[in-house]
């Protein structure tokens, strides 16, 4: 289909999340504006569909959202009006360990951390300004770089951020308080002994007391319909099955936003693109890829560790030197054997992902990027380590190598959930020291390829479309 239409202010180029919240920041604004989806379906990274069996809904990339219920932008707008229900399970998330024992995260704060014993002071002391200052730090943290507005509570943030997740294992001993670490640290998609590590598991495991790890209601599909349908009630418009190839197949427009990682903009900006400004782009890093997978199940998953089984999200990898292993495995090219994998389990808590009794599960493990190598066995064989029966209840599966989420969502460039890999030198300053702004006059990036990076939270592209407003109208 073709995107040349009658013009509008603006137009966006890809309908996930951040897409979306940049269309919903110029329709805020007052701003005509169209997107341009290349699939069938919107949603780019949060879309749900019968992925093994009818009447069985799976999330096809992100499907847990703590980044998205504590986003400043998505809290503004009141998405609950326009058909978002979070579901909060009783439990944030549970890590297991061989021996039946599990360390639960979640609210109340001072009343979780009494499980770390002799941990629970340092715990406070690395948590507790975080989770305090959720509503003021997240403004900090979740946007473009700049001078903070509360300076004295970043501070401390700021400083931890750098720094390895083995570095700031170094001040924890028990084993639930090293693995905890280790679980929220992995979701950077780095081996735990490089750099920022560290700053995405204090934040990731802050969220856990100062935000929750919820479920939309119905699956992630219900977050793009609320932002849709939010933006068609400002006026703007979504057209499906339109990809575009061309800077030039766009109507004419006062502003682009690009929800796109530097490979595709690459492609579609041809020669517009400066060559100082290409060299970059093609410079920047991809990260390891995911394989997931799906399941239909008869009952829920059999954990051995009763707090499992009331929780939404399962760390999977037993001690802080596995997980560690496994992650360096997947950034060195190679396969663990007993693979950390993140799973979550919606339909305890939300009975609409399957027909009546029934259960689904959601799962994935960081292998290398573009892997081809099946993991389903392991996978499967990590779950049955601290789920025994768990194999005996599956009725459908289904597997995702890193080139079947590419195909699904162009983003995920070799199977990359974070759209570029956010070592030291790609986490401030991405994809370029130009942030949002390219060479090609009023058109700007605004996917997880720009500040702050990965999570569903849209406020890539909220920050670039505040950008586009202020400099193109």
């Amino acid at each position: 289909m073709s995107a040349k239409r009658s013009g509008a202010d603006a137009v966006v180029i890809g309908s996930g999340p951040n897409g979306l919240a940049g269309a919903i920041t110029l329709a805020q604004a007052g701003r005509s504006v169209v997107v341009y989806e290349a699939e069938d379906t919107i949603g780019g990274g949060a879309r749900s569909a019968e992925l093994t069996l009818p009447g069985f809904v799976h999330d096809i990339c992100s499907c847990v959202h703590p980044m998205a219920a504590g986003s400043p932008f998505f809290r503004e707008l009141n998405l609950e009006k326009f058909g978002l229900r979070w579901i909060f399970p009783e439990i944030a998330l549970a890590h297991p360990f061989d021996d039946g024992d599990a360390a639960p995260i979640g609210s109340p704060f001072e009343r979780n951390l009494e499980q770390f014993g002799e941990d629970a002071k340092a715990i406070r002391g690395l948590l507790g300004g975080t989770v305090q200052s959720w509503p003021e730090i997240s403004k900090e943290i979740l946007g473009p770089l700049h001078i903070p507005s509360h300076p004295l509570k970043m501070a401390a943030f700021g400083w931890r951020s750098i720094q390895s997740a083995a570095k700031i294992a170094n001040k924890v001993t028990t084993r639930k308080a090293r693995a905890a670490l280790a679980g929220m640290a992995a979701h950077s998609l780095l081996p735990l002994d490089k750099r920022v590590t560290g700053g995405f598991g204090l934040l990731l495991w802050a969220t856990c007391y100062a935000v929750g790890w919820p479920f939309a209601a119905g699956g992630s599909q219900s977050l793009t319909n609320a932002l849709v349908t939010l933006l068609k009630s400002l006026g703007g418009e979504v057209v499906t099955d339109t990809r575009i190839t061309r800077l030039a197949e766009l109507p004419k427009a006062r502003a682009v936003l690009c929800d796109i990682t530097p490979r595709q903009f690459l492609a579609i900006g041809g020669d517009k693109i400066a060559s100082s400004e290409r060299r970059r782009l093609e410079k920047y890093r991809y990260g390891p890829g995911s394989f997931k997978m799906d399941w239909a199940l008869t009952a829920p998953i059999p954990w051995k560790a009763a707090n499992c089984r009331k929780a939404g999200t399962v760390h999977v990898g037993g001690t802080f030197e596995e997980i560690a292993e496994s992650e360096s495995a997947a950034w060195n090219g190679t396969f663990s054997e007993r693979p950390f994998v993140l799973l979550a389990q919606p339909s305890l808590f939300d009975p609409s992902r399957a027909p009546a009794g029934k259960h689904t599960a959601w799962a994935y493990c960081h292998v290398p990027h573009g892997s081809d190598f099946d993991m389903r066995d392991r996978i499967e064989a990590q779950i049955e380590r601290f789920a025994p029966g768990f194999r005996e209840r599956i009725l459908a599966r289904s597997a995702m190598f890193p080139r079947d989420l590419e195909a699904h969502n162009a983003n995920l460039v070799g199977g990359d959930i974070g759209a570029g890999s956010v070592n030291l030198g790609q986490f401030f300053l991405r994809p370029t020291r130009s942030l949002y702004s390219t060479s090609i006059p009023n058109v700007f990036l605004c996917s997880a390829s720009t500040p702050p990076g990965p999570g569903v939270h849209g406020m890539c592209g909220h920050s670039a479309a505040k950008l586009a407003l202020k400099t193109c109208f």
